[in-house]
């Protein structure tokens, strides 16, 4: 930070995070305090937007690390303020763009050779500006695997100082927070901003990125729904990456997908597909999902060949048109560890039975809740969520009598406003992703439902979980699933897994049973992403002011889950 350039640009953030930190203490403190708490209530989203719109011009002037965290910000469909979000959207594509002969020159010093040497033409407007590089069009002089056309990522000129910089001043912001003791006591500040430095640099390095790609690429080879671009090792380098050039709609761009003729509704069920066997299989998660980096390429409709139309089909009409989802930018990848994927299975089960001695053992696993945290009360609320909240459908959860919440908190005032919950480092991406696609999806159709696309996962879950085959699962679940089970038309197809892995039904107890179980499957499906979401109800109700929020205990899961599935309030 020795140039005055960056000391000005380090001072600048302290500023503006002083004024943030200054008018929450005026607003939400001091003036409570006096008598004025309505008039703190009446103003609240009024100043947060102004916050955001603060907060927006800071990002956009001096990009870096600020951009970063709008974009995320911007992508919170599903728990912030339309005003809020709207404010910060176009953060994805409003960055300026630098100077194509600076960009050029260090692709030049990176690579060792002029470009022109290298490739047969580069297109001097960028196809996108990014916080730390950007993105231009070119062309191979030879085709690369059958493909010419590519991509030149270039890292920003002078973006390590500067991502060096923003860090060192909001290290200073964290210690700052970590003097406000609801904060100090949920959330270790320094710990999530070191995270976040170690993700940042990692972004910054393309030959690491590189990597990235051609894994998540392996990953995902053999699904063809699924379309991600090629390296080109022989372009590519500490601070550039040469990548096919897989450009097409952006998944934001809902009119243009419509107009392409491709659902939107199919969209979201295929992206949470994706994902679900990003987390719960490959372990290796793309952790960037905002609409700059996710596509729907339209694939034209191929003629049959003759004599491959299937049995009922009016003669042999064309394919009707086909498309992928296309993935870029793999700088923010999330590894999912093994032992995480076991505690959050032991949430998924202890949800799905509606065992809340379970799903406290789940938070214990992942390291969810603070030393001293009070077992036996948390157990107490989650069984009480389970009895008021089970089986729901999403529309009822967004129209909950605002009066049953309060009377929640109520019942759990002591407990809310302990606040015994924390946040993984190890999660923090994780959650961050989930969140994305809550906010995609709703954005994509806010009346999707994605139970079904869930539910291959928690059968396999449930079937890790209890190896031993159905008399096992039912009576470990035993009376506790009987009671939600409710999926008309599911029956026959459970039924015909059990004959298929040789489990006989021996007796017609047993036969309701399995039954049962069999209806469960859609109720038992959502909470799979139910399980993982509630990480994220987690960190909102630690991010909330302790007392204005205390009822997010009940209702951030439910919120988060609510985008996701369709619930969205917008």
């Amino acid at each position: 930070m020795h140039s005055p350039r960056l000391r000005g640009r380090y001072l600048h953030i302290l500023v503006f995070f002083a004024g943030v930190i200054a008018r929450f203490v005026l607003w939400e403190l001091v003036l409570r305090r006096i008598g004025l708490r309505a008039t703190a209530d009446r103003t609240r989203t009024a100043r947060i937007t102004r916050e955001a719109t603060r907060f927006r011009a800071l990002a956009v002037r001096m990009g870096g690390v600020m951009i970063k965290v709008g974009q995320f910000l911007s992508s919170r469909l599903d728990v912030l303020p339309r005003e809020v979000t709207e404010t910060l959207a176009d953060l994805q594509d409003e960055v300026p763009a630098e100077d194509f002969e600076d960009i050029r020159a260090l692709a030049e010093t990176d690579l060792g050779a002029p470009l022109t040497a290298l490739l047969a033409s580069v297109d001097p407007v960028p196809l996108a500006a990014a916080s730390l590089g950007q993105v231009h069009r070119a062309r191979l002089h030879h085709p690369h695997e059958g493909f010419d056309g590519v991509v030149l990522k270039v890292q920003r000129p002078g973006i390590a100082a500067i991502v060096d910089t923003d860090l060192a001043a909001l290290r200073r912001v964290g210690t700052w927070l970590m003097r406000y003791r609801p904060i100090r006591a949920h959330a270790d500040v320094g710990a999530l901003l070191r995270e976040f430095s170690t993700i940042l640099y990692q972004e910054i390095d393309y030959a690491h990125e590189a990597d990235n790609a051609e894994l998540f690429r392996a990953n995902l080879a053999d699904d063809p729904r699924v379309l991600v671009p090629r390296v080109v090792r022989s372009l590519s380098a500490g601070r550039v990456l040469t990548l096919e050039d897989v450009s097409a709609i952006k998944l934001s761009d809902h009119a243009a997908i419509t107009a392409a003729g491709i659902s939107r509704t199919e969209v979201a069920e295929r992206l949470v597909a994706v994902y679900l066997k990003q987390i719960f299989e490959d372990g290796f998660v793309h952790a960037d999902p905002h609409p700059g980096n996710l596509f729907v390429t339209a694939v034209p409709a191929q003629p049959r060949e003759p004599g491959t139309a299937e049995e009922g089909d009016p003669g042999e009409p064309e394919a009707p048109p086909t498309w992928r989802l296309t993935f870029v930018d793999f700088g923010m990848m999330a590894r999912v560890p093994d032992s995480v994927r076991a505690s959050l299975r032991e949430l998924v089960v202890g949800v799905g039975t509606r065992d809340s001695s379970r799903v406290v053992k789940a938070y214990q696993m992942l390291d969810m809740l603070l030393p001293g945290a009070d077992l036996e009360a948390i157990e107490r609320a989650e069984a009480q969520v389970f009895d008021r909240y089970w089986g729901l459908s999403m529309n009822e959860l967004r129209n909950i009598d605002p009066q049953e919440v309060r009377e929640f908190a109520h019942q759990y005032r002591d407990l809310l406003l302990d606040l015994p919950f924390q946040v993984p480092q190890n999660l923090i991406y994780l959650v961050r992703t989930v969140s994305i696609l809550s906010g995609i999806c709703t954005g994509l159709d806010p009346h999707v439902n994605l139970w079904e696309q869930v539910s291959p996962y928690a059968r396999r879950l449930v079937e890790e979980e209890t190896s031993s085959g159905a008399a096992h699962w039912i009576d470990q679940i035993g009376d506790a699933l009987m009671t939600v089970l409710a999926l008309p038309g599911q029956t026959s197809r459970v039924l015909a897994r059990a004959e298929g892995r040789g489990i006989a039904v021996r007796d017609e107890q047993a036969g309701r049973a399995i039954r049962s179980v069999s209806r469960s499957v859609d109720r038992l499906s959502g909470s799979v992403l139910a399980a993982g979401l509630v990480i994220a109800g987690s960190v909102l109700v630690a991010a909330e002011r302790v007392g204005g929020g205390v009822a997010m205990m009940v209702v951030a899961a439910v919120t988060v889950l609510g985008g996701l599935m369709g619930g969205g309030r917008r």
